[in-house]
Order: C-alpha cells, then structure tokens, then sequence
C-alpha cells in the first residue's frame, strides 16, 4: 500500500472518530461491493454541491461527493486527502476562535 492511499486511509477513520455517527456509514461505503452505489451517490453529491444555492442542497455535498469519488479513483486520493487534512485544520481554528471569542 502506497503512503498516498494509507494517508487517504487514515482520513477515513479520523473523520470515523471525530464525528462517531458516521463511522457505519463510511465503512460501509468503502467496501467493495457497495461501489455501484457509490459512484452515482458521489456524482450526486457533486452535482449537488455545484447547485448549492438552492434548499436542502448544500456545499457541504461537493467534498463528501469528491470523498467517495477518491475511493474509487486514485488519482483523487492524494489531493482529496490533503483537503480533507486542511478542512480539519481550519475547522479546529475556527473552533478555537469562537471559543475565545465566545470565553470573553
């Protein structure tokens, strides 16, 4: 196994461990059998992230979208594992700065 895919391996079970509830589902996802639903699911997702200017659709579609996608396509994994690294990055600054903020 390459350092690309077991870095994009261990995004999977950081994001499992910090938001428990999608654990199952994630797991599940990635198993082999699963990927004739996969595909289209992440192409949905895509297309929805692109409209997300309409209700019930939403940005948050367009990287869980690319997320599955990554699990089929390689070439993805590299790029998507290190977005999804900077997301939870960027997400526990903001955290932290709302907390501050928040503490005053």
């Amino acid at each position: 196994m390459s350092d690309t895919n077991r870095r994009f391996q261990r995004q999977f079970e950081t994001l499992g461990r910090l938001i428990p509830a999608l654990k199952g589902p994630l797991d599940a996802l990635r198993r082999d059998r699963w990927r004739l639903i996969r595909l289209p699911l992440a192409l949905l997702l895509i297309v929805g992230g692109v409209f997300s200017f309409l209700p019930l659709l939403g940005v948050w579609m367009l990287p869980v979208g690319l997320l599955l996608l990554a699990v089929d396509l390689p070439a993805l994994r590299g790029p998507i594992s290190a977005f999804v690294i900077w997301g939870r990055r960027r997400a526990s600054v903001w955290s932290n700065w709302w907390k501050s903020r928040s503490a005053r």
